[in-house]
This record gives C-alpha cells, sequence and structure tokens, in this order.
C-alpha cells in the first residue's frame, strides 16, 4: 500500500504545535495506516493553499484526495480503511464523538490558550513567530503576555470547563471507554498542546484527569513524547 501522506505543523527545533495535527497522528496510528508526514510552517501556507484550496493543517493526501480538517480526516479514515480498528468505535458513536469535538474546539482550546499562549509561541520556528503574535493578538484584542496575566481566574474556569471530563474518567478508564478511540484522541490533542507548549502544569497530580492524561501518552509507545516539549531556555531575553 502507498503511504499517505500527512502535512502537519512543524516549529522551533522540529516540535510539533499543532493540536490538531496531534490528533490526526493518533487517528492514524490508531488505524494502522501507513503514512509519510511531512512537517511544514506557517510561512509554508502557500503550498498547503495550493494543495488543499485553504491554509490550514493538517491536510491529508490519499493519491489524487485531498482532505484538510482533522475532523474530516477522521471520519474519512474511517469509511476509508473500514477493515482497520475503529476509531470511533460504531457508526452510532460519530454523533456523539462530533460533540466532543466541538466542546474541545469551542470550549477547551479558548481557555488553554489564556493560560499557554505566553509560552507556546517561543516554540514555533523563529521565522514563524512574528506572524504568530500578530495574528494571534489581532485576534485577541491584547498582547500573548496580557491574554495569560490573570493565571488563577483562567486556571479556575478551566477547572471548572473540564469536570464532566474529570466525572467520566472516574468512572471508566477512557473517554470512549474501556479503551481510547478517537474520543480520546481530541481530548488529549488539548492537553498534549499544553505539554509541548508550556512548562506549567494545567491539572492537578491526584485528578483522574492526570492520571488518564498520562495513560494516554504512553499509548502507542509513547509517541507523544517523541518530539520535543517545551524549551525554557527559549524565553527571550524581556522574559517574553
Amino acid at each position: 500500500m502507498t503511504p499517505l501522506i500527512m502535512y502537519e505543523r512543524v516549529g522551533y527545533d522540529g516540535r510539533r504545535p499543532s493540536p490538531f495535527s496531534w490528533r490526526t497522528r493518533y487517528a492514524l496510528t490508531h488505524k494502522r495506516v501507513p503514512v509519510e508526514y511531512r512537517p511544514t510552517r506557517f510561512a509554508d501556507v502557500q503550498n498547503i493553499q495550493r494543495l488543499s484550496g485553504q491554509s490550514f493543517v493538517p491536510i491529508l493526501v490519499d493519491g489524487d484526495r485531498v482532505i484538510y480538517d482533522s475532523w474530516n480526516i477522521a471520519t474519512y479514515l474511517e469509511e476509508r480503511f473500514a477493515d482497520r480498528p475503529a476509531l470511533f468505535g460504531a457508526p452510532s458513536a460519530i454523533g456523539p464523538t462530533r460533540l466532543v469535538n466541538l466542546w474541545s474546539d469551542v470550549t477547551l482550546l479558548p481557555l488553554m490558550r489564556r493560560l499557554i499562549y505566553a509560552d507556546f509561541i517561543w516554540c514555533l520556528d523563529e521565522g514563524d513567530r512574528k506572524y504568530f503574535r500578530t495574528s494571534r493578538e489581532r485576534d485577541l484584542g491584547c498582547t500573548l503576555e496580557e491574554a495569560c496575566a490573570d493565571r488563577p481566574t483562567w486556571l479556575a474556569a478551566f477547572a471548572t470547563a473540564i469536570t464532566p471530563l474529570e466525572r467520566v474518567l472516574k468512572e471508566q478508564p477512557y473517554v470512549g471507554g474501556a479503551a481510547a478511540n478517537y474520543c480520546d484522541y481530541i481530548v488529549f490533542s488539548v492537553f498534549q498542546w499544553a505539554r509541548l507548549g508550556s512548562p506549567k502544569n494545567v491539572l492537578t497530580k491526584d485528578s483522574a484527569v492526570s492520571a488518564w492524561r498520562q495513560q494516554m501518552v504512553g499509548l502507542f509507545d509513547g509517541m507523544a513524547d517523541i518530539f520535543p516539549g517545551y524549551p525554557q531556555q527559549l524565553i527571550g531575553p524581556d522574559g517574553r
């Protein structure tokens, strides 16, 4: 079988800073699909636009098919490789998994930005940092540092948001039930983003979510740790 090609964000010194790409990495590994990974900087956006007609990664190339958006990629993989391990658990689980996907994107990701953005920028390639800072600060209406200034408030808001997750993981080992599936990969991608993007923890050590996160790190021979994490030495001379 000819390997699929996945384009994913690459940062400083080969780091992989995109939560959406991590979802797709886990999905491809779960489905046991051969794949060739092609790291892509923000500065390479024209290549992504040429291939997919839009500006974001991940994108997946399967012969003459080009699929973009992590959710679209996941559903494509499930249909295309129906004989491989089920990604959603069952067809009836696709709808609830979509709810988890939207909850992660609409609720968890914006809160996590307020906890890691000031650190995260230093994980990016040096040539991408100006673009990232300019575009994100325009969206936020403030600097990255100002967005993350009131950490106790944002930690409290994040803890409240993940209360249902904490309760579920006290009752079962994975979000998907007895074994990890795409629900877990979606939610874990947010925590993986934080693991690689900031030296500061966002969870208490004794929480069920923290224990689950460690289980997810260990899946697939510790795939979550094959790339470097947050490089504290990259903090600029101005402390930013």
